[in-house]
């Protein structure tokens, strides 16, 4: 409920559309994205491969997910990363508006996921470097946003062992390559998961499904590496979910 202070703060100063800059009524001053900008996010939609969710012509095996770890059972985004979604993704990853995630989180949390009523919420972490640089981690904003509408618990359960250099220019091979070895899950001191170590030397996974939250799907090598260190210290079911989905470029 709005109070008359509110009233007053949204006259002399009236909140307005992060995105397109539009004033926003007082019923909608909490938010940060209008509805306009909202409703132009064109949603993903079947048909689609069944697990990784890529919405493409498959003949024979979907070329995306073939060699994902075992664990890794169903991928899902909300949005195709153009326009309108590119920029709330940018805003909230380089434009330091945290804020935002909760309304990329409005659009996840409508994604039909397998267990998700049993399942705990595990952001993708962020190298130290980006981590000091943009000052928080985008994908853990994301998950907590979520978390509040599906009510499920987030576990910080993994860690990023070393940089990687940025996805944007690289084939899906070099992607894979790229993010190879780069997660690991943390021991129950908040320390790293020795790979050598046995699978219950570290924090007990829970048997519940874990869910990845990210904020972009390109290729999907992000999310595999990191269900792949998971499924390696235990996790039996791993799904991952992401607000915007990138339009495949032709790597041929």
């Amino acid at each position: 409920m709005h109070s008359a202070r509110d009233a007053i703060e949204q006259l002399l100063l009236p909140a307005e559309c992060a995105l397109c800059h539009a004033l926003l009524s007082y019923a909608s001053s909490g938010r940060v994205v209008c509805a306009v900008c909202r409703h132009r996010w064109r949603g993903v939609r079947p048909p689609w491969c069944g697990r990784c969710g890529q919405p493409e012509p498959h003949f024979g095996p979907c070329r995306l997910c073939t060699d994902w770890p075992g664990a890794l059972r169903v991928v899902r985004s909300a949005v195709w990363l153009e326009a309108g979604a590119r920029d709330a993704v940018h805003a909230l990853k380089y434009g330091a508006l945290a804020r935002i995630a909760d309304a990329l989180a409005e659009a996840v949390a409508g994604i039909a996921l397998p267990e998700r009523d049993a399942a705990w919420l595990v952001p993708v972490p962020l190298g130290r470097q980006r981590l000091r640089e943009r000052g928080y981690n985008q994908s853990e904003r994301l998950a907590r946003a979520l978390a509040r509408r599906w009510r499920r618990p987030v576990l910080d359960l993994l860690t990023r062992v070393r940089e990687t250099a940025t996805q944007t220019a690289l084939t899906p091979e070099a992607r894979l390559a790229n993010v190879a070895g780069a997660f690991h899950v943390r021991n129950g001191e908040c320390g790293v998961r020795s790979e050598r170590a046995p699978a219950n030397s570290a924090l007990r996974i829970p048997h519940s499904p874990l869910v990845l939250v990210d904020d972009v799907f390109t290729t999907g090598a992000t999310l595999a590496e990191a269900a792949r260190a998971l499924e390696q210290a235990g996790a039996r079911t791993v799904l991952g979910v992401t607000f915007g989905r990138a339009i495949l470029p032709d790597f041929t």
